[in-house]
């Protein structure tokens, strides 16, 4: 399948690539979103019916679409996927959209790969929204208990613009969400 909205559908960089969410991708990524339940927004384990369900409810019809309202990615190192994510929240009037990002498990505890892989993501996703659809903005609400991920950001562009204290109850905690954006006025200029 190929997103309507984009000319483009595959966007490479060596041997990683995003393409247009697979459907065979999505039982992996069912399986990262629960173990990795504490930082999403999803508040309960999904089942392969809930998973089934969202895509060809969800997904599947913002293909076909002039303006979706996400658009998600499968992230793949030599045609394996190893990451999902895209654009949430797009607002097509003011030419903006929320990253989302999530890794394989078996990635995730290595802070030196994460941060490599992340920021391939990044650069890719980057050239999606920038170079694609010529959007203004791309930005990320991030829960500050991910250290590696928020440097990351940071290295990759994105510019910390404000902290909601206590916003989100994590494991019992009250936990803070960070806010970090990129400009395409920032594209090509990041440090």
């Amino acid at each position: 399948m190929n997103y309507k909205c984009l000319n483009k559908n595959e966007f490479v960089s060596g041997n990683y690539a995003l393409v247009p969410l697979r459907e065979n991708d999505l039982l992996p990524i069912m399986h990262w979103r629960n173990a990795q339940i504490d930082v999403l927004r999803q508040k309960q384990e999904l089942t392969e019916e809930q998973q089934k369900a969202y895509y060809h409810n969800h997904i599947l019809p913002a293909y076909n679409t002039d303006f979706p309202k996400q658009i998600l990615f499968s992230f793949l190192q030599n045609g394996q996927c190893i990451g999902y994510g895209g654009l949430t929240n797009i607002d097509w009037e003011s030419r903006r959209a929320e990253m989302s990002f999530l890794l394989d498990n078996n990635l995730i505890s290595d802070p030196i790969l994460y941060e490599q892989l992340f920021s391939i993501y990044i650069s890719l996703l980057k050239k999606v929204v920038f170079d694609e659809m010529s959007f203004n903005r791309l930005f990320t609400e991030t829960y500050d208990i991910r250290e590696t991920h928020v440097k990351t950001l940071q290295k990759n562009g994105f510019i910390f613009e404000g902290r909601m204290r206590e916003h989100v109850l994590i494991a019992g905690k009250y936990t803070d969400s960070l806010i970090h954006g990129i400009n395409r006025s920032d594209y090509g200029n990041e440090r």
